[in-house]
């Protein structure tokens, strides 16, 4: 089957930001391969799986819902030190299915490991038997409805034995599509560091437009690397990286049942001992690490459901790190805020009263507020020299910045977000048709 295009090139979206995609390659260690379990009862790609013919570390971090997904639930009890196959499929969720969405998941862990282990025996000298423990999973689309547990099992034959050793462009444009819901773009970002005196590499894909606002990460992302680094500090690393980036993004400030970010390292480059998260010779890595998980994490708002405009939200001089992010995310999610964006009104009265109910305390006659480089608010008062046609001229920007200064502290956030269209509620209003 050729790479499918379907939900990237039929969409209506005018959104065409952050359309170039890097040329992801290969990299040592990972396996990919994609089908059609028809879940969307037409021939797109809606079956990927992730292969580490030698196993591979990994971190994962999860939504912080209450409600959480049935492969949530299996990915937080099977822990083991290596994992060998990560399988994501798109359509349906896998949540609020009971039982059935569990044991579902265990029949098509046990086939899907007794199916590797074959492979293992086919391709290597020592084989390993791989066991369902070592397989996680990620699950996207409808909750509530029954899992395909059948669709899914009568492919992952055809699955496996697509498997390829050898990635390449195409390969994973095929993953990164494969994955999608109602995204309209494909997300992929990557960077190559040092470890040492070693090249390192580092990709990643993502996935996700809506449902966005994380209280840990969003959407599903999974990030590889042929770095060769302990479960304790790829953990540590993640965590530390979320914050300013998975964790600074929203669309329209809902967190999903399913949210998952997890990252690979399939240690295939021999490079210096890491033992420690402090290790100096990581910082590079920690640096490259970051770029990517922004990169996508930057891909899902700019796709973010019937966006026309890319906002970036900073908030300067607060007090606290958490009072630069509430008064970010109060103005990032104020439906009055993002309908003004859409229609390219400069009211920015209502950033006062997005900032006014973040619950912070804060001296208004120190405020000052640009969109872009046009000065509206200084020291708590209309700008002299402000003219809302220059405002108004800057909102027809696709790429919008508001700049927040509380001017009481040292500490900064940096949100993103984007506005909220008549097509946004098209998408959500017919998301199941």
């Amino acid at each position: 089957m050729g790479i499918n295009l379907s939900n990237f090139l039929t969409s209506k979206s005018k959104n065409k930001r952050m359309m170039e995609f890097q040329d992801l390659d290969h990299i040592d260690g990972v396996s990919i391969s994609t089908v059609s379990a028809n879940l969307y009862n037409n021939p797109r790609d809606d079956l990927v799986m992730f292969y580490f013919r030698d196993g591979a570390n990994y971190a994962s971090l999860y939504t912080q819902s209450k409600i959480v997904s049935e492969n949530i639930k299996w990915n937080l009890k099977h822990k083991s030190k290596k994992l060998f196959s990560l399988v994501v499929n798109t359509r349906n969720a896998n949540c609020f299915t009971g039982k059935q969405g569990y044991k579902s998941l265990e029949k098509i862990a046990e086939i899907i490991a007794e199916q590797l282990s074959d492979k293992q025996k086919e391709d290597d000298a020592q084989p390993k038997k791989i066991k369902p423990k070592e397989i996680i999973f990620g699950c996207t689309g409808t909750i509530g409805e029954v899992f395909p547990e059948e669709k899914i099992i009568n492919k992952i034959s055809e699955l496996v034995s697509k498997i390829k050793y050898t990635q390449n462009k195409y390969i994973w444009m095929k993953a990164a599509l494969g994955i999608m819901t109602t995204d309209t773009q494909p997300k992929m970002a990557m960077e190559n560091c040092m470890i040492g005196n070693s090249d390192i590499k580092i990709f990643g894909l993502a996935k996700g437009s809506g449902m966005i606002q994380p209280n840990m990460a969003t959407t599903l992302a999974y990030v590889f690397t042929d770095a060769d680094i302990p479960n304790d500090v790829l953990k540590k690393l993640l965590k530390k990286n979320i914050s300013n980036t998975f964790n600074a993004i929203t669309c329209d400030g809902d967190t999903s049942t399913n949210d998952m970010v997890t990252i690979f390292s399939t240690g295939k480059v021999k490079h210096s001992k890491i033992n420690s998260f402090n290790d100096e010779k990581i910082s590079s890595f920690d640096e490259a690490l970051n770029k990517v998980l922004l990169n996508l994490a930057k891909r899902v708002v700019a796709d973010g459901e019937g966006g026309s405009k890319f906002i970036k939200i900073s908030v300067n001089n607060c007090k606290t790190d958490n009072d630069a992010k509430k008064i970010a995310f109060s103005i990032a999610n104020s439906p009055l805020v993002k309908t003004a964006i859409a229609g390219e009104d400069p009211n920015w009265g209502r950033i006062i009263m997005a900032i006014g109910k973040a619950g912070v305390l804060i001296n208004f006659e120190k405020l000052t507020i640009k969109f872009g480089d046009v000065l509206i608010i200084q020291n708590g008062k209309l700008n002299m020299n402000y003219k809302e046609t220059d405002a108004s001229e800057y909102m027809k920007n696709d790429n919008i910045e508001i700049f927040v200064d509380i001017a009481n502290g040292t500490k900064n956030f940096i949100a993103f977000t984007m506005d909220l269209t008549k097509k946004y509620i098209e998408i959500n209003a017919n998301y199941r048709s």
